[in-house]
């Protein structure tokens, strides 16, 4: 165990194969689907279809960025490692002088921020399938509150490509 966390984070001391950051717009959580009729589903929340075209399109853009300043245009492929932080709304009743955590139910399960943040990043062709990613560091945080938070909702995200060394 302590071998793989001193690995993982010499991982993350090394520059990111991709970096996207999503600004001014608040993350949504891909979770339950709701049942309409005829056997068809829909996503409950609303707030998914914006939240993952928005990570969709800037993921394009940062593997165009990758591609200019020639560091490959293919999709990241193999194991990978990703970190997320997403920065979420500070609800009107949190306090405002002191750092606070996001826990209420508002902020949506980090587990299902994930889920939608990853299938736009698949959708977009960052990386060949979420099944790919065989290590996942994420974190909630407020606007200005915590490391890389942002300020205003939106979400930081990095996408390591492991070697055969980093398993060892």
């Amino acid at each position: 165990m302590t071998t793989h966390i001193c690995e993982t984070l010499a991982t993350s001391q090394t520059a990111p194969d991709l970096e996207v950051v999503v600004r001014n717009h608040r993350p949504a959580p891909q979770g339950s689907k709701k049942h309409i009729g005829n056997g068809r589903m829909i996503e409950h929340s609303k707030r998914v279809k914006p939240w993952r075209d928005v990570v969709h399109e800037a993921a394009k853009a940062a593997m165009n960025d990758r591609w200019l300043a020639g560091r490959g245009e293919e999709i990241l492929d193999g194991p990978l490692s990703v970190e997320v932080v997403f920065t979420v709304r500070k609800p009107a009743s949190a306090p405002k002088r002191r750092v606070t955590w996001p826990t209420t139910r508002d902020s949506g399960d980090i587990d299902k921020l994930l889920r939608s943040t990853f299938d736009a990043l698949t959708t977009s062709d960052a990386i060949a399938d979420d099944s790919r990613v065989v290590e996942v560091t994420a974190r909630k945080v407020f606007p200005g509150e915590g490391l890389d938070a942002l300020d205003a909702p939106g979400a930081v995200i990095r996408v390591w490509k492991l070697t055969e060394a980093a398993a060892r």
